[in-house]
């Protein structure tokens, strides 16, 4: 059976997708960085609270952490992981909608429609100029897969088939298996920041009785406080019960398509999905951009 994976769909979704998914890893790497800095600097501060090298230490740490968000800054991995997602899915988008034979795909005159694809592609590419100059060292595949091709040709059925299988299937099993990771990670970081307050808000009711013993509190409530920072950039919860609530809308778009026995009647099926999923992923780049 013909398979539409990532492969298989157009060379500037396979150059778009890596680029986003390469500066996400940079973005979260240099926030996951800069906490870790801060709280190694803490630490420094409480092990050595009177040496100099303490203090040239912390500096540093501290020199560093700037630098860092002054590179997030002028640098903006996270607008241009944000740009390089967006494209990607729309190019992806498009592509299912091409080799439904969709609207606007649906006139039969192959050259008409593959000028009309290649200069849509164009066109998303333009409306992200951030992501265009990039690409610029990037030198995609063939807009048009052969095995894009060959789907096209199939009949109503058999693509029908190909489409819940591998678009509206794949998307239901990505969401639910995303609700249910982000929900665990909320979890877990939650649970994580009440121990960390826990243990300071411990540590000084112990103090009470001897003001002058010396305790890693501020180190502490920092790793806490690190830890509220990271999920907030993550966006566990949100992801969580946004993600949840697509699978269930994907899984009802899959049970109207029962009886579909024209290309009218798929290209609407088609459209609607699509436009379930793009609005999905649109609401999401909002989220990230707001």
């Amino acid at each position: 059976m013909l398979k539409l994976d990532n492969v298989s769909l157009p060379g500037l979704y396979q150059v778009t997708d890596r680029v986003s998914l390469k500066n996400q890893n940079h973005y979260f790497n240099l926030i996951r960085w800069y906490l870790i800095l801060l709280i190694i600097a803490a630490l420094v501060s409480f092990v050595w609270p009177k040496e100099q090298l303490s203090v040239i230490i912390s500096l540093v740490i501290f020199l560093i952490t700037i630098a860092i968000l002054v590179w997030i800054k002028i640098k903006k991995p996270d607008n241009i992981w944000y740009n390089g997602r967006a494209v990607a899915e729309s190019i992806k988008t498009r592509s299912w909608r091409w080799v439904m034979k969709a609207s606007p795909y649906d006139n039969e005159n192959d050259d008409l429609v593959i000028h009309e694809f290649i200069s849509d592609q164009k066109s998303i590419l333009k409306q992200n100029k951030s992501i265009s100059e990039i690409l610029d060292t990037e030198i995609p595949s063939d807009p048009i897969s052969q095995t894009m091709k060959q789907i096209r040709l199939l009949d109503i059925p058999s693509r029908l088939e190909l489409y819940r299988e591998q678009r509206i299937k794949d998307q239901i099993h990505w969401y639910s298996l995303k609700a249910k990771e982000n929900e665990d990670k909320a979890r877990f970081w939650f649970i994580g920041s009440i121990v960390l307050y826990s243990i300071a808000i411990l540590l000084l009711i112990y103090k009470i009785t001897d003001t002058s013993m010396s305790l890693p509190i501020e180190a502490i409530t920092t790793a806490g406080t690190g830890i509220l920072t990271w999920v907030n950039s993550k966006k566990f919860n949100e992801l969580h019960f946004s993600y949840k609530l697509t699978a269930h809308e994907i899984t009802f778009i899959k049970m109207s398509g029962q009886n579909i026995t024209t290309e009218n009647e798929l290209s609407e099926f088609i459209i609607n999905s699509e436009m379930a999923f793009s609005r999905e992923h649109t609401q999401w780049v909002a989220r990230k951009m707001s």
